[in-house]
């Protein structure tokens, strides 16, 4: 529905809309309407003027990003009535190819992951993440980013060990790793980046997830080690 139904604005820790992104035009795919509900009060939280459009099949999406061509967003489920698995991802990315599109799915199978990306998706986030995850994740894929969940550290059996969780890491994020090393401050590093500090805010977020500390400092030890 576009734009349809309550506004709410959803504070979501380090990553409010004051600095971030421009308005953007979402499409929302899940079958289920509370999810749906969930997915755009995150949404608002981060843009609270952005028109989301919503669909609980493939075929509607596919309609709804014909008639609205300016869509900076999908947010898809991989599990619908009408197209189950990969092939809700295939057929967006067939019919448009320029659409920014992430999967927001139950599955956490590794396997399901690396295809979705190999398919062209800039990310990938469980229904098990929190908000503050969630929002990240997107500020991330805004930014011209692809996400990968920090669960793919498992995917090789070999546990987190340090090397693998730095491996894991994009070259924006181990770049913003290294300037957190110098000493660097959030506004600092979004001056050097030419980002704003939402979207540094959202990298320190992935990084610490998937480096498994809980400050700047603990991920400025680790990248020394």
């Amino acid at each position: 529905m576009p734009d349809g139904g309550e506004r709410c604005t959803l504070a979501v820790a380090g990553v409010g809309a004051p600095d971030g992104v421009l308005s953007v035009k979402f499409l929302v795919v899940d079958d289920h309407a509370v999810v749906r509900h969930g997915l755009t009060a995150v949404l608002r939280g981060l843009e609270p003027d952005a028109v989301v459009l919503e669909a609980g099949g493939c075929a509607a999406a596919l309609a709804l990003a014909a008639a609205h061509p300016d869509i900076g967003l999908v947010l898809l489920d991989l599990m619908l009535p009408d197209a189950s698995g990969l092939s809700g991802v295939t057929a967006f990315v067939a019919a448009h190819p320029a659409v920014p599109l992430m999967v927001i799915s139950s599955s956490e199978a590794p396997a399901d992951v690396r295809a979705a990306l190999g398919l062209g998706v800039l990310g990938y986030v469980a229904k098990s993440a929190s908000a503050t995850t969630l929002a990240a994740a997107i500020r991330l894929v805004l930014s011209g980013e692809v996400y990968v969940p920090p669960f793919m550290l498992q995917a090789s059996g070999e546990g987190p060990a340090r090397s693998s969780a730095a491996e894991a890491l994009t070259d924006r994020q181990r770049t913003v790793l290294g300037l957190i090393r110098q000493g660097a401050s959030n506004k600092e590093i979004a001056y050097q980046l030419g980002v704003t500090e939402g979207t540094v805010k959202a990298h320190l977020t992935t990084i610490f997830r998937v480096l498994g500390v809980a400050n700047r400092a603990q991920a400025a030890r680790q990248h020394e080690a």
